[in-house]
């Protein structure tokens, strides 16, 4: 009984709480991402990802452990990737484009939303432990989706933003490049495992962040 009460008393409950905060976040961000994505593909005729249960807000439906794993500790992480299957758009280049873009913009609306009570509780609630958990999550959640956002903008195969850049190339190089999209989670994780481009992104989310705080808060 003693040792159970000193191994409650020896919990560092602040550090726990803000593990747990994250956690719920990184779910939060990586679902919606690829929910979005599969419902801008269903919007645009493919059903695919509806048909493997992929439109659905259960994170246990899109987390890839190792993805999320990475993402919880080093800030690069990845979910399972939704189907597309782009032979169902009646303009195969455009629709996958704007699949691509659904995730990156889900992201940058769901920092927007959770901005506004984050900075009502910075301006007007008393720091209690719940409102200071609370406010930890909500700015855990507007950070990552910048973060999010910002990276899958990045034109690197397979990041969304490489298929954005893709549909506006002609159709025969764009094919070509897409058969060598696998290829590109090895250039992110060089890019990653050698720091670079960390401190660019972590500016771009810095003044993103800033430029929301001062439009929506201040």
């Amino acid at each position: 009984m003693e040792s159970l009460q000193a191994l409650w008393q020896s919990i560092d409950w602040q550090m726990l709480g803000s593990l747990v905060s994250r956690i719920l976040a990184v779910f939060l961000c990586l679902t919606v991402h690829e929910t979005c994505h599969g419902l801008a593909a269903y919007a645009l005729g493919d059903p695919t990802a509806k048909r493997q249960h992929r439109l659905s807000f259960n994170p246990l439906r899109h987390i890839d452990w190792l993805g999320f794993a990475s993402m919880l500790i080093v800030g690069f992480g990845w979910a399972k990737p939704v189907p597309v299957d782009m032979r169902y758009f009646k303009k195969p280049k455009q629709g996958m484009a704007l699949t691509a873009l659904a995730g990156p913009a889900s992201n940058f609306l769901m920092a927007v939303l959770f901005l506004v009570p984050m900075g009502w509780i910075y301006w007007n609630a008393q720091a209690t432990p719940f409102m200071l958990w609370l406010y930890n999550f909500l700015a855990n959640v507007v950070i990552l989706n910048i973060g999010l956002g910002l990276f899958n903008l990045l034109p690197i195969p397979p990041l969304d933003g490489s298929k954005v850049l893709f549909a506006l190339l002609p159709d025969r190089l764009y094919w070509k490049l897409m058969r060598y999209e696998r290829y590109g989670m090895l250039v992110l994780l060089v890019l990653v495992v050698f720091d670079v481009g960390s401190d660019f992104l972590s500016q771009g989310i810095l003044w993103v962040f800033n430029a929301l705080w001062n439009l929506i808060v201040l």
